[in-house]
């Protein structure tokens, strides 16, 4: 767009918000790095993580009690013990299994004797055990490239000896356009929503938006506020003056006055208001990190039957924020979501432009909050 059409900050056209899914997705994956495994929790993985050999190597046992050898002990019962050639082995859940041994037989299942030993139950093959490689097979991809990793991903991993994985961690710098007296809410809010979606956050409270925008040393640029047409919005000039503002008002509810474009990295400019901030986010920001981070398509919203109609307006696409009930899905907004809602809401759904909304009773996807 050129700067000299940009004399004053105001929306000429409202992009689908399809248009913008399309450039986002022309993003290539940034370059990966190997980090040690205890700091990657939510990053995206960039290479399979694999097994480095099999687990368990060897049988071990699933709990506490007598190795046997399961064909000498068929018909043993509490009025029929069978007495043992070998006084039997005490094996503790997790160790391993004795040589010879196939089976663990429970501590009451056992009559010791000051002479030897007799088993009070039989066993069948296996029972009790865990067999060699039944974890895990070596080179099986426990986790694979794209993926995010969880907390219990990083219990499991180190448990099978990995010790660091190689992940894209896309740098985002965030800066609040409007320096407000107090303390800022939703600065916060945002940082913390871009760490959960595998980004690591700038925060640059000082940095002016121009030095901002020329800076190469991160991979992308999330202004908050600044977007309206209000005498101090002025985050989509600047962007026209040091870069190019690809789109300024998109087809979005809340979050109408977003704005994206290019200067040195690609620049989000989120509205100012806590739902739209959300909305913008959620529908677009996160995609970004998503391409940039090389990350898997997100999983499947919950299919849930609509407890209520929601009426949208045709053209636009409509955030949604949803309340999970026994009933089915809530609606609880309809363009501007109230904070009250919002507090109330669990999940969401993107009402699509073509759409004049759902009848109750319609079958919803419904994607939880992070």
């Amino acid at each position: 767009m050129n700067p000299g059409a940009y004399a004053s900050q105001r929306i000429v056209k409202f992009a689908p918000l399809a248009e913008v899914y399309a450039r986002i997705d022309k993003f290539e994956p940034m370059l990966p790095r190997d980090v040690a495994l205890d700091t990657a929790l939510g990053r995206v993985l960039a290479a399979d993580v694999s097994a480095p050999g099999m687990l368990p190597q060897q049988p071990i046992a699933l709990r506490d009690g007598w190795a046997v050898r399961s064909d000498a002990i068929l018909d043993a019962g509490p009025y029929a013990p069978v007495p043992l050639a070998e006084k039997p082995q005490w094996v503790e859940a997790g160790e391993a299994v004795p040589d010879g041994m196939d089976a663990i037989l429970p501590p009451d299942a056992m009559l010791l004797k000051h002479n030897g030993a007799a088993a009070l139950a039989g066993a069948a093959p296996g029972e009790g055990i865990l067999p060699a490689g039944a974890d895990t097979a070596s080179g099986f991809a426990l986790r694979r490239s794209g993926e995010q990793l969880r907390l219990t991903d990083l219990t499991l991993l180190c448990t099978v000896g990995i010790a660091k994985v190689k992940i894209r961690e896309p740098r985002i710098r965030l800066i609040c356009a409007h320096k407000h007296k107090g303390e800022n809410f939703l600065t916060p809010f945002l940082s913390r929503l871009i760490e959960t979606s595998g980004g690591a956050v700038e925060v640059r409270p000082s940095m002016p938006l121009e030095q901002s925008f020329t800076d190469e040393s991160v991979d992308a640029v999330f202004v908050l506020g600044g977007s309206g047409a209000g005498r101090n919005d002025k985050s989509v000039l600047m962007l026209a003056r040091v870069g190019r503002v690809e789109f300024h008002g998109i087809a979005l509810l809340p979050g109408e006055t977003a704005a994206f474009g290019m200067a040195a990295k690609p620049v989000l400019v989120l509205p100012g208001r806590f739902d739209a901030t959300f909305a913008v986010f959620l529908t677009i920001g996160r995609r970004l990190i998503a391409r940039l981070a090389g990350a898997l398509e997100d999983e499947p919203g919950i299919p849930l039957k609509l407890a209520r109609k929601i009426a949208s307006q045709p053209g636009f696409a409509e955030f949604v924020a949803l309340r999970r009930e026994n009933k089915g899905a809530m609606p609880l907004s309809s363009g501007p979501s109230t904070l009250a809602a919002l507090a109330r809401a669990n999940g969401w759904l993107l009402v699509p432009p073509e759409s004049e909304g759902y009848p109750a009773g319609a079958i919803v996807e419904m994607r939880l909050f992070p």
